[in-house]
């Protein structure tokens, strides 16, 4: 199981992307824009760069839902490799069968 910590840093980067996503989206939009004068395009790259670093979806890590592992993590399942395989043997997840041979 990952760290307690990694987990709850995780969760709070979460937040805070929701909570800037729309003003993020807004500042990105001007300083894309080409028809804009360069100085307000400027300013916007400015502001951008003043807001929390864990503001930016990219800094998010995907975790699998059950143990927090970082790694071999599947997203349409939200869950990690180790996992899948484990509920699969159980016969937990609906049409999914470990193949042994």
């Amino acid at each position: 199981m990952a760290r307690q910590g990694a987990i709850e840093s995780n969760n709070r980067k979460r937040k805070l992307v929701a909570l800037y996503a729309e003003r993020r989206a807004e500042l990105k939009k001007i300083a894309k824009d080409e028809s804009m004068p360069t100085d307000e395009r400027f300013k916007a790259r400015l502001k951008l760069a003043e807001m929390p670093r864990n503001s930016s979806k990219t800094r998010i890590r995907n975790r699998c839902e059950l143990t927090g592992r970082p790694r071999g993590f599947y997203r349409k399942l939200k869950m990690c490799r180790n996992q899948l395989r484990e509920l699969a043997s159980q016969g937990r997840i609906p049409g999914m069968v470990k193949s042994s041979w």
